[in-house]
């Protein structure tokens, strides 16, 4: 096996890539044109253009659903101003982390604790000290001199989620303690109704200014996949027809960050395969991997009252036949399955927003339906593809001890 592993690698070695330059298809990638989206940065570049002045900009709000920009363009910009900063020698620090994978923001100690490190090389032991102390050392770190820091939070709703809102509140009341430098907050989430549950002070102080990001339509997608398929790649590697379906499959959700990643990993199916093109084929079978790891993760990461939610739509589906589901079928549906499995049964409010996470992820298709005088009720369906759909049951079933 030894040998036929290193034959493996060395004829791997010798074969000819597709690609050209295989990282402007990552995530971290920061591309110099992001197509469709000046009036964004534009916007972003106002708002933040008062701190290369060291004037605090206002605390900005930015959401929209996954892969419309958001990131890349908060991104860009920031960069542009710390290549500015860098000429001009001023105290403007940019601290940048997602919330979502980095493990240093799932304590406030451990958040407070990276910043002050990264920032102002702070010595913080992991662990020994209380938070106030954490939140002590950082004030008088970033006092020491007149400094602004903007602090963007990406995936701010996943630190909410582990933390609770307290830490938002907190870091906007920090000025008041500040008498020589100043904090100013960038949040990025996807979840379009993450404010509303939000305590009322500290969302009044954390959407001082708010920008949306819209879904991308098939056309601005398939520019943003040529854009970058120009880089990615070598000559003549895409076969024609590929960046057209690429960009018509990530359309449904208006998501470029998933055409980018279809085009990558079609190409890495092509090159497994021994071909010297990217096939329509390897496409396919892309987006067959990708759904399955996209659904896969999500559910994997869900709490168990998510869970039983959608493992009770599950259920009312096998019944129904494929037929939509009634919203308040659905409900009952998952009360009974609490009663089942002895949990709490959440309300009706929380239940629908849930349902709205579910929507939003892809999981569920929801359709508003009027019955006239009647009044309307909404039809749900799961979204999951039927090929991904048994073994997402099966982790349901796992997760939920069935």
């Amino acid at each position: 096996m030894g040998e036929k592993l290193t034959s493996f690698f060395e004829q791997y070695l010798q074969k000819e890539s597709l690609f050209r330059e295989k990282s402007v298809l990552l995530s971290a990638y920061t591309p110099d044109i992001i197509p469709h989206r000046d009036s964004e940065i534009e916007k972003v570049a106002s708002i933040l253009a008062p701190a290369l002045k060291l004037e605090k900009p206002s605390n900005l709000f930015i959401y929209g659903t996954t892969g419309t920009g958001k990131t890349v363009v908060t991104n860009y910009v920031t960069s542009k101003m710390a290549e500015i900063t860098q000429k001009s020698n001023n105290n403007l620090k940019i601290y940048t982390i997602n919330c979502k994978l980095k493990k240093v923001a799932d304590t406030e100690y451990r958040l407070m604790a990276d910043v002050a490190r990264t920032v102002f090389n702070e010595q913080i032991p992991e662990t020994g000290l209380s938070t106030n102390e954490v939140y002590k050392i950082f004030v008088k770190a970033l006092d020491r001199e007149k400094v602004l820091l903007v602090m963007v939070l990406d995936e701010i709703d996943s630190l909410v989620e582990k933390i609770g809102d307290e830490i938002l509140y907190n870091l906007t009341r920090l000025n008041s303690e500040l008498k020589k430098s100043q904090l100013s907050i960038i949040g990025i989430s996807n979840k379009l109704d993450f404010t509303d549950h939000m305590d009322a002070r500290v969302k009044s102080s954390l959407c001082e200014e708010e920008i949306q990001f819209f879904k991308y339509n098939a056309v601005q997608i398939l520019d943003i996949l040529k854009e970058r398929a120009g880089i990615a790649f070598k000559e003549g590697k895409v076969t024609e027809g590929v960046l057209e379906k690429c960009a018509a499959y990530a359309a449904t959700h208006g998501d470029a960050r998933r055409a980018i990643d279809l085009l990558r990993v079609s190409a890495e199916i092509s090159e497994r395969k021994n071909e010297n093109v990217i096939s329509i084929e390897s496409l396919d079978e892309a987006d067959e991997k990708l759904d399955t790891d996209k659904y896969f993760d999500a559910v994997k990461n869900m709490n168990k009252q998510n869970m039983t939610v959608l493992f009770s739509l599950f259920e009312l589906c096998s019944k129904n036949d494929e037929k939509p589901i009634l919203s308040g079928n659905a409900y009952d549906s998952y009360k009974l399955l609490c009663l089942n499995l002895k949990n709490r049964v959440q309300t009706q409010r929380w239940f629908s927003d849930v349902l709205g996470e579910l929507e939003m992820q892809g999981i569920l298709h929801t359709k508003i339906v009027s019955h006239g005088r009647y009044g309307r009720t909404r039809h749900l369906g799961l979204g999951i593809p039927p090929s991904t759909a048994p073994k997402i049951e099966r982790l349901l079933r796992e997760g939920l001890g069935l």
